[in-house]
C-alpha cells in the first residue's frame, strides 16, 4: 500500500497539512501514516507504552486528539485508512528512524509562518527533516486550504535529478497538468542554445514521466544582475506571473536550490512564496 506520512503536533499547521494530505490519498489511493511525537518525557513515556501501570495522560490525550481529526476526514472519504505512531525525542531523528523502517511517498509537513515556509529554512528541526531524508517532503503553507495543481512548476537546469524529481512526484501529482519549466540563464548562454537544449529534454520528460503539457520559462542573466534582484527572485516573479500552483525542487549538490543554499537566498524565497513546495533528492542507482 501507498504511504504518506503527516507529523501532527495539533497546531492549525499540522492539521491543515492532514486535510492536504487527504484530500491527495481521496484521489491517489494513498494511505496514511500520522505521528505524534511527544518531548521531554522519555521515562514515563516508555513505561507507559511497556504496559506498566503508570501511564502518562499525554498519551491519552493526544489518542483522542488524533481520533477527533481522523473521524471527520473519515466522514468526508470513506474509503479513507489512517494508522496513528507515536515516540518521544526531537522531531528530525523520530521520522528519520519512521522513514528508515517504512517506505512513504512523501512527508507531508505544515510549516509555520504568514508567508508559509518561515520556520523551514532557519534551522529548524524541519529545515533538517528536509535536507537530511531521502523521502520526499511536501511543505505547506498555512495559508492552502485545497489541493490545486493545474500548473506545476520545476526549477530547471537540465540535469537528470530534475527527472527524478519528476517521477519521485508522480505519486503525488500524477500527470494531469502543466508542467513549467523554468531555467535562470545565470552563466547568460544564448537563448537558441537553451531554447534547442529544452526541445531535447521536454522529449525526456514527456517519454519517461508520460507528462506532455510542457512549457518553458528562461530569466535571463539581467534580472538579477543588481545585487536586489537574486536567482530566487527571478524564481518567485515567474511563479506569480505564470499562477504556478505547486513548485517542485531538487536536492542535488548541482541543483538550483544548492545554489540558492549557497548564495544565503532561500530565506528570501521562503517569505516571499506561498504555494506548497515539494522537496526531493536524487533516487539511488538500481541495478
Amino acid at each position: 500500500m501507498k504511504k504518506l506520512l503527516i507529523p501532527i503536533d495539533f497546531s492549525e499547521n499540522s492539521t491543515k497539512a492532514l486535510a492536504y494530505a487527504a484530500e491527495i490519498a481521496n484521489e491517489s489511493g494513498h494511505e496514511l501514516d500520522l505521528i505524534h511525537i511527544f518531548k521531554g518525557h522519555d521515562h514515563i513515556y516508555a513505561n507507559a507504552l511497556s504496559g506498566d501501570e503508570l501511564v502518562d495522560p499525554q498519551i491519552g490525550l493526544a489518542k483522542r486528539e488524533l481520533t477527533k481529526l481522523t473521524k471527520v476526514l473519515h466522514e468526508k472519504y470513506p474509503s479513507l485508512i489512517t494508522n496513528f505512531f507515536f515516540s518521544d525525542g526531537n522531531l528530525f531523528e523520530e521520522i528519520s528512524r519512521q522513514t528508515a523502517s517504512t517506505k512513504y511517498d512523501a512527508i507531508i509537513m505544515g510549516t509555520k509562518g504568514s508567508s508559509g515556509l518561515e520556520s523551514i529554512f532557519i534551522g529548524s528541526n524541519t529545515y533538517n527533516v528536509l535536507l537530511n531524508t531521502r523521502t520526499p517532503v511536501l511543505a505547506l503553507p498555512i495559508s492552502v486550504e485545497h489541493v490545486k495543481k493545474d500548473k506545476v512548476g520545476l526549477l530547471c537546469n537540465f540535469k537528470d535529478a530534475e527527472i527524478d524529481v519528476l517521477k519521485q512526484a508522480l505519486p503525488l501529482f500524477g500527470i494531469d497538468y502543466e508542467l513549467v519549466l523554468i531555467h535562470i540563464n545565470a552563466d547568460d548562454s544564448p537563448i537558441q542554445d537553451i531554447d534547442d537544449k529544452f526541445k531535447n529534454w521536454i522529449d525526456r520528460i514527456a517519454k519517461e514521466t508520460g507528462i506532455d503539457n510542457i512549457s518553458y520559462v528562461i530569466k535571463p542573466k539581467s534580472y538579477y544582475i543588481h545585487q536586489s534582484d537574486t536567482i530566487s527572485n527571478s524564481i518567485v516573479n515567474v511563479i506569480i506571473d505564470e499562477g504556478i500552483e505547486v513548485i517542485l525542487i531538487t536536492k542535488s549538490k548541482k541543483s538550483i536550490f544548492r545554489k540558492m543554499l549557497d548564495e544565503n537566498i532561500v530565506k528570501n524565497m521562503a517569505y516571499q512564496i506561498n504555494i506548497p513546495k515539494f522537496f526531493a533528492k536524487v533516487l539511488p542507482v538500481t541495478k
